[in-house]
């Protein structure tokens, strides 16, 4: 089928993106869905930093690829094998599929799939080779085998979570990154108790999730850091206990002194190496650092082994949150019902097509949070 579709052709374009249009919304084509895929009619996808980060060259992919990772749909189709879904059930993208066999899978951590890593790393499709191709006939990569900016897309049957009809779709979408990899952060990697001294380092939509999942959890202070004053205002509207910004040159000693020696846990969600280094001076003894964010590639963090074995710090690294999708996805959807993931406040705005360079523009500046491609919507 013929289909519009948001191809990224180049990384490393120059800011702003409304200038230099790195992304091109082309007219390509979408192969049926192979044994245990899924045909789905896309409602929204979101602009997230993992985008961001191979428009800007930060983290490279194999090109030219239809972007998107993050997204909620309507199934249309399935392929050969699918028992489990009919057309017309809602669904939310997942961007680690799992084969269920590999040592990771059978250690029970799906998320981090050895077999699902090496289809990612080729733009491929867990079941094998590309469902995309450009007018010419060019194969186009898969992002993290989702591709959601696009009108439609296919993608494993393990890529994606069935939910309730009763969750807006377009809400629906962050549910699928944004929400599993900051709440699960702070739920599954750190597994915070009561009362823990929580910092949560990078207010963007993994951050600022991240801290509501702290409160879910029943931290007694949350800490919210950023460089950015609107987006502290944000996390104190959502419950911060105490805010402070990244560039006060006294953050750790003002931090240390509020907690009475550090924090328990501190997350990076900002992906920068300032914000780890941050997070970690503001460890008391005994605590640990949580690494969610995706820095560049070629970024090197140091810390003093010496103090990591004295002071029994910890460091460690969090993807996806830690989460098995089909388990916490439906439950952190339980907890946007109940009101304790109130994520409509991170939803800036919806975009077209025709509004996705600049949207990438606002994400980078850090005048949106959230926005959401609608890619059906009208022009």
């Amino acid at each position: 089928m013929k289909m519009r579709a948001a191809v990224l052709r180049q990384s490393g374009a120059e800011a702003p993106y409304a200038v230099s249009q790195p992304i091109s919304v082309e007219e390509i084509e979408l192969s049926k869905p192979e044994a245990g895929e899924v045909l789905v009619r896309v409602i929204g996808g979101g602009l997230c930093h993992s985008d961001l980060s191979v428009i800007n060259g930060s983290r490279p992919r194999p090109l030219p690829m239809v972007l998107g990772h993050e997204g909620a749909g309507e199934v249309v189709e399935t392929g050969p094998g699918i028992r489990d879904l009919r057309p017309g059930d809602p669904v939310v993208f997942q961007f680690s599929a799992n084969c269920g066999r590999c040592r990771r899978c059978l250690e029970g951590r799906p998320q981090i799939c050895e077999v699902n890593a090496a289809a990612r790393a080729k733009g491929d499709l867990m079941g094998g080779g590309k469902r995309l191709k450009a007018a010419n006939g060019e194969e186009l990569g898969h992002h993290s085998g989702v591709s959601c900016f696009a009108e439609y897309a296919v993608i494993d049957r393990g890529s994606c979570v069935k939910v309730d009809s009763d969750i807006p779709l377009e809400t629906a979408a962050i549910f699928g990154c944004a929400v599993m990899t900051g709440v699960g952060a702070v739920l599954n990697t750190a597994r915070i108790r009561a009362g823990d001294t929580v910092a949560v380092i990078g207010l963007g939509g993994v951050g600022l999730n991240g801290l509501l999942g702290a409160k879910v959890a029943g931290a007694g202070a949350v800490i919210a850091i950023d460089l950015n004053d609107d987006r502290l205002g944000l996390a104190r509207q959502l419950g911060a206990t105490h805010t402070f910004n990244a560039a006060d040159p006294n953050l750790a000693e003002q931090v240390r002194d509020l907690t009475k020696g550090g924090v328990d846990f501190a997350f990076d969600f900002a992906g920068v190496v300032p914000a780890l280094e941050t997070g970690y001076s503001l460890l008391r003894t005994g605590g640990e650092l949580v690494i969610a964010g995706l820095a560049p590639a070629d970024s090197k963090f140091s810390f003093s082994p010496p103090q990591l074995v004295s002071d029994e710090k910890a460091i460690r690294g969090s993807y996806m949150g830690g989460c098995v999708p089909v388990r916490d996805i439906p439950c952190f959807i339980d907890l946007y019902r109940q009101g304790r993931l109130p994520i409509d406040a991170l939803i800036s705005r919806s975009v077209g097509f025709e509004d996705i360079n600049e949207g990438f523009d606002r994400l980078a500046d850090g005048s949106a949070i959230r926005q959401i491609l609608t890619p059906h919507a009208a022009a």
